[in-house]
């Protein structure tokens, strides 16, 4: 048996809540099909968001979104969207698919779905192909209150009251589809398109600069170097694969290699994301400039038969358990770490929900995040494990990982075993006088299980057996599974 000690005195920041945040693209279905189906439609909707996905999203409790991408992003011109729907230009989404976009989901239309969701609106403007005045009136169109010809075309289009923006990202991916720049080229951008993101609401917009991919420090200094007293935060994306971006692997048909391969490039995520906070570390020593995750996930190779630029794939317990070490992970990190995006949230690549027509399916992400939101806005704190790690691809990787945090008087702990072969018992401890423990976990037969359209409950979260007594737990953590412990 093993022993967790969990001691609450011992406090190590804020889980910010934002580290939950979804990311929604135009790509594939994840959108038109995926949230959006349109006032029209048969498949039942409010304003056009359809109601068994937003209801679903809803119990995630989400905190932020960010749309519209992503490499999209940098292709999109807001005014595109907004107006009579029959009146909005086509475009060709040349960045995914070469499928032609009608733009009937805008801004309009976004704003909707995060007062659906009821979530923050994070929204990326384009800096690749667009200029600034265009990004500059988008936000006085947004946010502005007053007499303007921009407000009054706002008002014309159905919306009186300006929105409340908190989150902007000025561009996206700029050293790749968002113009293959310099570091050095972007952040004289950056300076001067941040200038005229101006402050029209009660509260400041918060700026977020374009960050580096994988471990490209080098992007991450020169950049903060350069414009970092005019951010709030800068962005990273980092996903994960079977082995890597040209061998990325099935989704659902993989081998013990290609269980265990995931856990290894998660650790490698471990080790660049250490060397991007020691960087800024360096560069803004008072730690003003926070960190922003905003795409992150699995990726692996799209499912057979669908379009190869839609990125559908499916999501098993793999997805589930290394989920949830990477969630500690940011934990961990959350001196700097402000802000998450999981790609995607509808239909595209790691997504906790998945459409075919009327169908809907949830995945073992959804469960995940589901099951941790008790996170949100917690206090980390102190937890003491011994996890016997094992080699893999070059990596040492932990067998188990578990986090604690503390929220209105309530501990949430979840843990994640990684294992194929080994459940672990475990004795965890507490320093407090609780006097209620509930438990559950989420697990499967195979590792290759997933929650399908005929079969939308084969990977389902159920209660497991937790006792209390003298401040202390006694709880097996099935093999390649999450846990959730939830003591009042």
């Amino acid at each position: 048996m093993s022993k967790v000690r969990i001691n609450t005195a011992r406090t190590k920041g804020i889980i910010n809540k934002n580290i939950y945040g979804q990311f929604a693209e135009h790509l594939g279905r994840c959108i038109y099909e995926g949230v959006y189906v349109g006032e029209d439609s048969e498949i039942p909707n409010t304003n056009g968001m359809r109601n068994d996905v937003i209801s679903a999203l809803k119990e995630l409790d989400i905190p932020v979104l960010r749309w519209p991408g992503g490499c999209f992003a940098d292709d999109y011109h807001w005014r595109d969207g907004i107006g009579d729907k029959d009146k909005r230009p086509y475009m060709v989404n040349t960045n995914w698919g070469g499928v032609v976009e009608n733009n009937h989901f805008g801004t309009h239309e976004f704003f909707e779905l995060c007062s659906q969701l009821g979530c923050e609106p994070y929204i990326t403007g384009n800096v690749g192909s667009g200029t600034v005045q265009e990004m500059r009136d988008w936000i006085e169109y947004m946010t502005f209150d007053g007499d303007s010809p921009l407000a009054n075309e706002r008002r014309k289009n159905g919306r009186e009251k300006p929105w409340k923006l908190k989150y902007f990202g000025v561009g996206n991916e700029n050293w790749g589809c968002g113009g293959s720049m310099r570091p050095e080229y972007y952040s004289d951008l950056y300076r001067r398109y941040q200038t005229f993101i101006k402050n029209y609401g009660d509260e400041p917009i918060y700026k977020v600069a374009c960050g580096a991919n994988a471990d490209d420090t080098d992007w991450t200094r020169t950049v903060l170097e350069h414009a970092g007293k005019l951010m709030d935060a800068i962005s990273w994306h980092n996903y994960t694969y079977e082995r890597d971006w040209q061998h990325k692997g099935s989704s659902y048909a993989f081998d013990r290699d290609g269980w265990y391969l995931i856990f290894a490039d998660v650790e490698r995520m471990r080790k660049s994301l250490n060397e991007h906070i020691a960087t800024m570390d360096c560069v803004d020593k008072a730690g003003k400039v926070d960190l922003a995750v905003d795409e992150w996930g699995n990726w692996f190779d799209c499912m057979p038969g669908t379009n190869p630029g839609f990125l559908y794939q499916q999501n098993t317990m793999r997805d589930a358990v290394s989920g949830m070490v990477i969630l500690h992970m940011f934990h961990e990190a959350n001196r700097r770490v402000k802000m998450a995006n999981i790609a995607q949230m509808v239909n595209v690549l790691q997504a906790m929900v998945l459409t075919e027509g009327e169908r809907m399916t949830v995945t073992p992400t959804y469960h995940l995040f589901r099951m941790m939101k008790g996170h949100q806005d917690g206090t980390l704190v102190d937890t003491a494990y011994d996890s016997k790690p094992y080699e893999v691809d070059g990596e040492t990787v932990p067998k188990l990982s578990i986090s604690s945090s503390v929220k209105d008087g309530v501990l949430t702990v979840t843990i994640a075993n990684t294992s194929l072969d080994d459940s672990e018992q475990l004795e965890i401890e507490t320093d407090c006088d609780f006097t209620s423990a509930e438990a559950e976990v989420l697990t499967s037969d195979n590792m290759c299980d997933f929650n399908s359209f005929d079969e939308p409950d084969k990977v389902l979260p159920k209660p497991l057996d937790a006792k209390l007594a003298d401040n202390k737990i006694n709880i097996t953590v099935p093999k390649m599974s999450v846990v959730l412990i939830t003591l009042k």
